[in-house]
């Protein structure tokens, strides 16, 4: 299993920055490559599943998410149920001043391919933090313009 905990700083509010970070149908405009729709529940409660297929004409994969923690407007954590993506993940929302918030994404995941997948994690893992972190600076500046 590896560890990844990334977090941004944002010039929006805690409940504003939750909503942008809530809204599946929209997470395609910050997150690299990815789309996102509810496939079980309302996607805003325990026990809803999300389906967020990461890839570029129609080649990729589709990670499995079920939400195990709704914690408006604060937390959300979901279990990857899927493959190559299996494991926790979360991300939370923290106020960080005056209009602000600071915005925090973690994962705990399996890494796929067993030996060759944990072999393979050190050469993969500077472009999969940089994608995150280009995402999570784009996400920052979805909140802001938010509405």
């Amino acid at each position: 299993m590896t560890r990844l905990v990334h977090q941004v700083a944002v010039a929006a509010p805690v409940e504003t920055v939750w909503a942008a970070a809530t809204d599946w149908d929209r997470q395609h405009e910050w997150m690299l490559g990815t789309t996102v729709r509810v496939t079980k529940g309302d996607g805003r409660s325990v026990g809803s599943t999300l389906a967020a297929f990461t890839g570029k004409a129609g080649v990729g994969f589709t990670d499995h998410m079920e939400i195990t923690v709704w914690d408006p407007p604060h937390r959300c954590q979901v279990l990857h149920t899927g493959w190559p993506v299996r494991g926790p993940g979360v991300f939370a929302v923290r106020p960080d001043g005056p209009g602000r918030s600071r915005f925090v994404w973690g994962e705990d995941l399996y890494l796929p391919l067993g030996v060759v997948g944990a072999l393979g994690w050190p050469f993969v893992r500077p472009f999969f933090v940089g994608g995150v972190r280009y995402s999570l600076n784009r996400f920052a500046e979805f909140c802001e313009e938010y509405a």
